[in-house]
């Protein structure tokens, strides 16, 4: 049995990766800010743990790591202020790249989105300009981390279905990119249990391949 810990235990991809990883025998502490979250993140057969990554210090989110296997950054500010989308998805997402290496959790992986990176095109005026800055940061710093990365980019997500099937890296995006948060889900999953997939971005939408075929290649 694997420890995994997730980071933004609440949100909709995590708690069908929380589903999808303790129904395969593996043990997930699911990382919430609000209590009230708890039942919620439990009936999925994970452990709940509070930690407020916004405010918390590298040297707690490292105490809260300690033991663990492997890390899946899942939180996010959801928007609002630029300031706190800086401060979450950004400064706090890095903090716990350092933490997780100060514990010795060397696997991570990180929920990014499709597109994200220095070259995201996103006017300075546009609202999810300090997400895309954010996140064009926090992946550029784990990839310079030393620890045992893989970001994940799917495309815009939808409550649809999850059918494992999925495109990789897909050269026209002309028809969208629309990926289904239960497909995130199971790629973030699928990932851990692929060390080939280590050191890579893998951007993603809903598609064709079965999850297996479609990472294959990446190996």
């Amino acid at each position: 049995m694997t420890r995994i810990a997730i980071i933004g235990g609440h949100g909709k991809v995590a708690l069908e990766l929380s589903r999808i990883l303790a129904a395969e025998g593996h043990g997930v502490t699911s990382f919430i800010r609000n209590p009230d979250h708890a039942a919620d993140v439990a009936a999925t057969g994970a452990t709940p743990a509070l930690l407020d990554v916004e405010n918390a210090t590298t040297a707690q989110i490292a105490g809260a790591l300690h033991g663990h296997d492997a890390l899946v950054w899942s939180a996010g500010a959801g928007g609002g202020s630029p300031e706190r989308t800086y401060a979450v998805d950004r400064d706090a997402a890095i903090r716990s790249m350092d933490a997780a290496a100060e514990a010795g959790v060397t696997r991570y992986v990180m929920v990014s989105y499709f597109g994200a990176g220095p070259d995201h095109g996103v006017p300075a005026d546009n609202g999810f300009f300090a997400y895309a800055e954010a996140k064009a940061a926090a992946d550029e710093y784990l990839r310079g981390s030393g620890l045992d990365w893989t970001v994940l980019g799917p495309g815009t997500l939808t409550t649809g279905p999850g059918n494992g099937m999925i495109d990789v890296d897909p050269a026209d995006t002309s028809d969208g990119t629309e990926t289904a948060r239960a497909n995130v889900a199971l790629v973030a999953a699928a990932v851990l249990g692929l060390p080939a997939t280590i050191g890579r971005t893998i951007e993603f939408r809903d598609g064709t391949l079965p999850l297996a075929a479609a990472l294959e290649p990446l190996g």
